[in-house]
């Protein structure tokens, strides 16, 4: 097979075209064909909210959606604010530390928050 129907990201020879991009069904990563010239940039490391912005520690995010607690019947309301966040490494994607009024303390992911 031929360099574009090769996956960059997983090297997984069974990449198909569709249209325009190559798709690869093992990683979904998508590329053009065209090569490195459409790329886009790379991304700095670091949290991102659902919107693509950059979060710190110390940042208010308001809650996106409605969010059930594990273990307790109460639930995070849409649109609640949440301050002083502290973000943190964690390999199941709770990656923000917090406290809510009411709740007390919990971990967020950072896909369902945006930055206030």
């Amino acid at each position: 097979m031929t360099d574009a129907a090769t996956c960059p990201n997983c090297q997984s020879p069974h990449a198909y075209q569709d249209r325009d991009l190559w798709v690869c069904p093992e990683c979904a990563h998508e590329w053009s064909a065209a090569g490195d010239a459409a790329a886009p940039a790379p991304q700095e490391a670091g949290v991102r909210d659902a919107h693509g912005n950059m979060l710190a520690d110390g940042d208010s995010v308001i809650v996106m959606k409605d969010l059930k607690v594990k273990g307790s019947s109460s639930v995070v309301k849409g649109g609640t604010k949440v301050r002083n966040i502290r973000l943190q490494d964690a390999t199941d994607g709770h990656n923000i530390a917090c406290k809510i009024d009411g709740i007390g303390a919990m971990n967020l992911k950072s896909e369902f928050v945006k930055k206030a």
